[in-house]
Formats: structure tokens, C-alpha cells, sequence
């Protein structure tokens, strides 16, 4: 699962990126994984309320979350709303902290 891209800089803070600015940067996103009663997992982030996704296992709703992250990049672009400074990861020549959830064979 790729969920990160190249680093391109930001133009200057407060500016509204452009999809392909941001489908070029790396973000890091949280989120969390719910599973369903009925079966199957949900997937949300708190940082973007706009993202919703799913899958029958842990592994399809993560991998979901590419398809669902695009969509709210476009609707940001969209209303002309701010991407969160805080998801875009400026310097990716240094460590990036992140938690995966990994499936046991």
C-alpha cells in the first residue's frame, strides 16, 4: 500500500493547492478503522471529516483509502477550501512517524 508521493513545495502558506499539487505531495492522514457489525470495516479520518470509505477485510478498506482520498482532494479544490497544513508532510528527507495496520498470514 503506497499512500505517499513526492514532496512538492508549497507556493506560500494559506494558498489553496492545486489537485495535482496535492496528489504530488506526501500526506500523512489519520485514520480510523472501525469494524462493522454486519462485517466488513469502515474507514474515517478526523482530519477530513469528507473521507468515508470501506471493505470487506482491514486490508480492502485501507487500500480504498487512496480512491476516497482523491475524491476529497477535488471537492476541497472544488469550494476553493484550504487543504489541512497540517496532512502535508514539507520535508520527505527525513523520517515520517506513521502506524500501518498489518495483517498476520
Amino acid at each position: 500500500m503506497a499512500l505517499l508521493h513526492p514532496v512538492m513545495p508549497m507556493r506560500y502558506a494559506g494558498e489553496v493547492p492545486s489537485l495535482d499539487e496535492i496528489n504530488l505531495m506526501n500526506l500523512k492522514i489519520p485514520l480510523v478503522l472501525t469494524p462493522q457489525p454486519e462485517g466488513g470495516y469502515t474507514v474515517t479520518s478526523p482530519l477530513l471529516p469528507e473521507l468515508h470509505t470501506e471493505g470487506d477485510t482491514a486490508d480492502e478498506a485501507v487500500a480504498n483509502v487512496q480512491d476516497a482520498l482523491a475524491s476529497v482532494i477535488e471537492l476541497y479544490e472544488e469550494l476553493g477550501r484550504p487543504f489541512p497544513q497540517s496532512a502535508i508532510v514539507t520535508d520527505a528527507s527525513g523520517p515520517v512517524w506513521f502506524e500501518t495496520l498489518v495483517t498476520t498470514p
